[in-house]
């Protein structure tokens, strides 16, 4: 067996439990890994339970990712698990201690997903908020300054980092100009290449060193006037070349209507354009299927990014949780600053 899937995916699951019809499905498809969503939550036993059954299924450590930002993005909930602020509210909450604050929350939030066999959380979210963004993501960001954002999420990232979870930075290159949810409906950017490269795309940029990125579904006029990042082969040299990234791409979930076509089409052209990985997220076995054969197997350049993702996976350093928890609730008490 491989230490990395030979398949060019990443899966979820149908619910608490994995069927044996899925257990034969990824043990043959050979995904990259998985991915947790809250309908496959019960407790903290059955989930490390569940982690388990899924890299057995495949029979390595497989990485198992979720999203787990705080706020409203947070699969794994009260009464198991700490409930977060929206990052919005707590950077704002935290004046000039924000990349502090945020540093100390995401190295709890590794702590906890590592205690059930998560290693892999969906952020930073490096998206810059403004007055346009549409709600469904505008307080997942970190604020408007591209400098300021950068920092707090380096923070967040080098904390999962220090308790044994790899980051993946979203939205790349940058979903804070959406005024639409990609959920629903595909925006498009009409912004000119040289602002889009000293705003959205600056955070992402400073955080090009990290290992693993999730694309946007979003159109830049100013680069590709058709298609979105996620399929677009002029956009992901932006975020290849541009913006210097070097790590595993992987797309945002291909069941987002911001795509068109059928399941297969759309991760076919994902990764025709040079994406790596395909995340397909529903946990539906005839979809997955359609998404394991179009998406296919990793080409070798995938295969290293793969292989330098999971060397950044590593035992968690100590940690002091009830300490950090003091600190943290020192800094929530300061008022904002600026």
């Amino acid at each position: 067996m491989n230490a990395i899937g030979t398949g060019a995916a990443i899966f979820g699951c149908a619910g608490a439990v994995l069927s044996v019809d899925e257990r034969a499905f990824f043990r043959d498809a050979d995904p990259f890994g998985f991915i947790i969503f809250a309908r496959n939550v019960e407790d903290p036993v059955q989930l490390r339970r569940l982690a388990n059954d899924l890299r057995d299924a495949v029979g390595r450590e497989a990485p198992i990712l979720v999203d787990q930002e705080g706020g409203r993005v947070q699969r794994l909930r009260a009464p198991h698990w700490r409930e977060w602020l929206p990052p919005l509210d707590q950077v704002a909450r935290s004046g000039h201690h924000a990349a502090r604050g945020m540093a100390i929350r995401s190295r709890i939030i590794a702590a906890e997903l590592r205690a059930v066999g998560i290693d892999g959380n969906c952020a930073p979210c490096a998206d810059l908020s403004s007055d346009v963004t549409h709600p469904f993501l505008r307080n997942r960001c970190y604020g408007s300054d591209p400098a300021q954002v950068a920092a707090i999420a380096r923070a967040v990232a080098d904390a999962h980092l220090a308790g044994g979870v790899l980051p993946v930075v979203k939205h790349m290159p940058g979903h804070g100009r959406s005024t639409a949810d990609t959920h629903h409906d595909l925006p498009t950017v009409h912004v000119d290449a040289a602002k889009l490269n000293t705003t959205d795309f600056a955070p992402f940029q400073a955080l090009n060193d990290l290992p693993m990125a999730m694309t946007a579904h979003i159109v830049f006029a100013a680069h590709d006037a058709e298609n979105p990042a996620t399929q677009s082969p002029a956009m992901i040299r932006e975020i290849r070349e541009t913006i210097g990234f070097r790590g595993l791409l992987l797309t945002d979930d291909l069941n987002m209507q911001a795509l068109a076509g059928t399941l297969a089409d759309r991760a076919a052209r994902s990764i025709a354009a040079g994406c790596d990985i395909a995340l397909h997220c529903k946990g539906d076995l005839a979809e997955m299927q359609a998404v394991a054969s179009a998406a296919g197997t990793m080409r070798p350049d995938t295969q290293s990014r793969a292989t330098a993702a999971l060397a950044a996976r590593h035992i968690p350093d100590p940690v002091d949780i009830a300490a950090l928890e003091a600190d943290l609730a020192m800094i929530l008490q300061e008022p904002a600053h600026g």
